[in-house]
């Protein structure tokens, strides 16, 4: 985990317990598409490719 930066990190933990990209937003007052960004980035440094990895990588 170390390969993401702090609010990457953030952001896939919520995603990880279930959140949308939408609730991700309104929790950490960005737009739904700046957490979609964030996120294609997580998968690409983490190298997987879906929330069911990630969900693995995170538990």
């Amino acid at each position: 985990m170390d390969k993401l930066t702090a609010q990457q990190l953030q952001i896939a933990r919520m995603v990880a317990e279930g959140a949308t990209n939408r609730e991700v937003a309104a929790q950490l007052f960005l737009s739904p598409r700046t957490v979609d960004h964030h996120l294609r980035n997580v998968f690409t440094r983490l190298g997987i490719r879906s929330r069911v990895e990630l969900v693995r990588l995170l538990s």
